[in-house]
């Protein structure tokens, strides 16, 4: 939009069908005509891979009753159109940040004003448990109300499909059709309390039970004996993990008081992500007091966890999500009877580590790969139900145990990485040293996420540029080797420099880039779905010869991303 369609959109917002309270803030933003006004409504709100996430306030580019109320509307249409002799039903959850119950309610009432029966969590609730209630409830969608582990300022919409998983083609883009067709006059907002149910304790604890099903998986040991920190990083997980670790066995939790409370402000970290160390310094500080064997700490809408264990010199050190996926799939690999499943299968994404395929080969399982993010991999599972999922994750600190749950799920693999832990204890033996084993193995595979954050206009077309040039001028050489494939998911080839040959990838297109250099190494870029910035993933690979070499193989291989990241000006 031009600044011109900019006041016209803005000024269509100063009048009915918006309440008093958006007029006054229009007018104000109107008033101030800066980068805020700019902002707010120079686009409408776009979803991302993990559903539409944005700044709260009022404009099109904004959460807020409006944005939220058009999106509910349009699937509301959709719903009642795909369903018409069914009784259309969804399951609506919400996070711990600043308006998400409120909005919740929103959302709520919009659906039951189409007629749509509605299960609402009374209360801030994990996003697995959402998908796992969907399921329960034999719904044709859900709803979650969180922006995950973005800052206070966000917060977000993520749409969920019968089968549990996150939407994906065609349905999605049908229903953005159907919503962009949409009038904010059109919206109906005259909830039918009639048509919510409240959702009871009696919800929470057969998902606990199923979870427990799900990741208790270490047999015989003694659960008592591992010392356990766990953060909820002021989220959800509090809700549920603390109960579903106890009735598991696990009786030597110690909880970070400090941040155990819901708080949208997440008033004692930067940032409540887990993949980013400084936000479990507190749990890591705690075990470090008491002398626990692991930490765990969950984001904000509870499907993302961070692990740290003791290393051989006995600190404290924050596994990135590629070394939990891994270990974790290989530990329920091994306690699998695989033999029993049918054509059994893992799922992963094209951004995270290659050593997944390398465990699947060990196991004689398929290992598929999707786009980045859950609904993916949940796709996988909808598409081959002749198949047995067994586990799969990417590199973003997700996980998921089985296909009870359609999504990322911290409560049960919280429960997994417990059991891990505590068999690796009961052979005298930890988690760090369980992986080192596999890098014995398989080669020592390190990767680095580097986020460029680019935030507003400017930073959006700066994102958009730096991927036409790599495009347009992809490099010859990367780190002083040789780039022997490039891989474009938008344009659906894979180009094979060497033999100067060009494949069709069977993959949905994304916007994303991946590089293969001759020594094996791997470089994929891509603009995030969620948040304002560009993403760079490099895996570098080489083999170890001796547990004692460990340390030099990540020094070696530390310095072999710099040269990559230097070539990149990063």
């Amino acid at each position: 939009m031009n600044k011109e369609q900019i006041l016209k959109t803005a000024q269509s917002w100063t009048q009915a069908p918006f309440d008093e309270s958006t007029v006054t803030r229009t007018l104000a933003l109107i008033t101030a005509n800066n980068d805020e006004f700019q902002e707010s409504f120079y686009k409408d709100l776009e979803f991302g891979t993990g559903g539409m996430r944005g700044v709260m306030g009022v404009g099109t580019n904004r959460i807020n009753k409006y944005t939220l109320g058009k999106n509910t509307q349009g699937l509301s249409q959709y719903l009642n159109k795909q369903f018409p002799d069914e009784q259309v039903k969804v399951a609506i959850a919400y996070d711990c940040r600043h308006n998400s119950k409120e909005l919740a309610q929103v959302v709520a009432n919009v659906f039951s004003a189409n007629g749509i029966h509605v299960y609402l969590f009374p209360d801030l609730r994990p996003t697995p448990l959402l998908s796992y209630t969907l399921k329960a409830k034999d719904c044709h969608a859900g709803i979650v109300l969180t922006a995950s582990h973005n800052p206070p300022e966000y917060n977000g919409y993520k749409v969920y499909w019968q089968d549990g998983g996150q939407l994906v083609p065609p349905q999605d883009k049908e229903i953005l059709d159907l919503i962009g067709s949409l009038e904010f006059a059109d919206v109906n907002f005259n909830g039918n309390p009639e048509l919510i149910e409240l959702l009871t304790d009696a919800d929470d604890n057969v998902f606990i039970d199923d979870s427990i099903k799900a990741g208790k998986i270490a047999g015989d040991v003694d659960r008592s004996q591992l010392k356990i920190v766990f953060t909820s990083l002021h989220g959800t997980s509090i809700t549920l993990i603390p109960e579903t670790l106890k009735r598991a066995g696990y009786t030597n939790v110690h909880i970070v008081e400090e941040q155990a409370v819901p708080n949208g402000d997440f008033p004692t970290v930067k940032s409540p992500n887990p993949e980013e160390p400084e936000a479990l310094k507190m749990a890591v500080d705690l075990a470090n007091e008491i002398d626990a064997d692991m930490v765990i700490g969950t984001d904000p809408d509870s499907d993302r966890l961070g692990i740290a264990v003791r290393d051989t010199d006995g600190n404290m050190k924050l596994l990135n999500g590629n070394q939990t996926m891994v270990a974790m799939t290989d530990f329920l690999l091994k306690q699998s009877d695989i033999k029993a499943m049918k054509d059994p299968f893992i799922g992963s994404t094209i951004v995270s580590t290659p050593m997944m395929h390398d465990l699947a080969h060990a196991y004689d399982v398929e290992c598929k790969e999707g786009l980045t993010g859950f609904k993916w991999i949940a796709k996988m599972i909808k598409d081959h139900p002749q198949q047995h999922f067994i586990g799969g994750g990417e590199e973003s600190f997700g996980y998921m145990v089985g296909d009870f749950v359609r999504d990322k799920d911290a409560v049960t693999a919280c429960l997994l990485a417990c059991e891990m832990y505590a068999f690796a204890k009961s052979n005298s033996s930890t988690v760090y040293q369980e992986l080192i084993k596999l890098y014995l193995k398989y080669g020592v595979y390190q990767e680095k996420l580097v986020s460029l954050v680019k935030k507003g206009i400017s930073g959006a077309a700066e994102i958009k540029q730096m991927m036409i040039d790599l495009r347009e001028n992809p490099p010859k050489q990367i780190g002083g080797q040789d780039v022997i494939i490039v891989e474009d998911y938008a344009a659906s080839t894979r180009e094979n420099k060497h033999l100067n040959k060009t494949e069709t990838l069977d993959i949905p297109k994304s916007n994303v880039l991946i590089f293969y250099l001759a020594d094996g190494s791997k470089i994929a870029a891509r603009p995030s779905g969620t948040e304002p910035k560009i993403k760079f993933y490099i895996s570098v690979k080489t083999a170890l010869d001796k547990v004692e070499n460990y340390t030099l193989i990540q020094t070696q291989l530390e310095d072999k991303i710099k040269g990559i990241l230097a070539s990149f000006d990063i």
